[in-house]
């Protein structure tokens, strides 16, 4: 676990990502920062985007930190309540290193940004308008795990049930380099071989 870290904690250049909050907390504190408001808006958001960045490697290394004690404190106490503490804080560190390793294989220009997601209902009537809605509940859950806030930004229902298409906006660093791989068309066919659920996930580069 710790090889694992210190291998994402070389692949994320710690050290430079301080420099670069350090000369980006500098722009942002100058006195005619806004303006000019999409240069501002750029300054700021990059500067968020790595303050979260370092935060989240701090706080993974005090956690596995933490861990190492509290399994030495069980074990010198024979203490089951905190080995059972330790086995399942050691689980969500993994998962959080799981993620961490993806966040460092995201190189591209927009990767590190928010998403705009759009899920629009194929052909399939309302069997098709039903996924797209499963679709949006499914993707806002998983922004609810990972702690990702979101905004709807249009929704369109469809005649019968479902919905006919909606819009929504991850607000979180990587969310676009994450949910990129995600485009396309994703079609399911149910136990009649008429019955046909298609639905289109296709996220957009954010606006900003």
């Amino acid at each position: 676990m710790r090889a694992t870290y210190a291998s994402i904690e070389n692949v994320s250049n710690v050290e430079a990502l301080k420099e670069d909050i350090a000369e980006l907390s500098e722009r942002a504190g100058e006195p005619d920062l806004w303006d000019d408001p999409a240069a501002a808006q750029k300054i700021t958001s990059r500067l968020s985007h790595r303050q979260t960045e370092l935060e989240r490697l701090n706080n993974l290394v005090s956690r596995i930190d933490d861990l190492e004690v509290l399994v030495e404190l069980g074990q010198d106490e024979d203490d089951a309540a905190s080995m059972g503490e330790a086995a399942a804080e050691l689980e969500s560190i993994r998962k959080a290193l799981k993620e961490l390793e993806v966040v460092t294989l995201l190189s591209g220009e927009f990767d590190e940004r928010e998403a705009v997601v759009t899920i629009r209902a194929g052909a399939g009537g309302v069997d098709a308008a039903d996924f797209a809605e499963m679709l949006l509940r499914m993707y806002l859950r998983w922004a609810e795990r990972h702690g990702y806030p979101t905004t709807i930004m249009d929704t369109s229902y469809a005649e019968e049930a479902g919905l006919k298409s909606a819009t929504f906006e991850v607000n979180a660093p990587y969310a676009y380099g994450t949910l990129s791989v995600e485009a396309g068309t994703t079609a399911w066919c149910g136990s009649a071989p008429s019955t046909t659920r298609a639905g289109a996930r296709l996220p957009l580069p954010p606006s900003r």
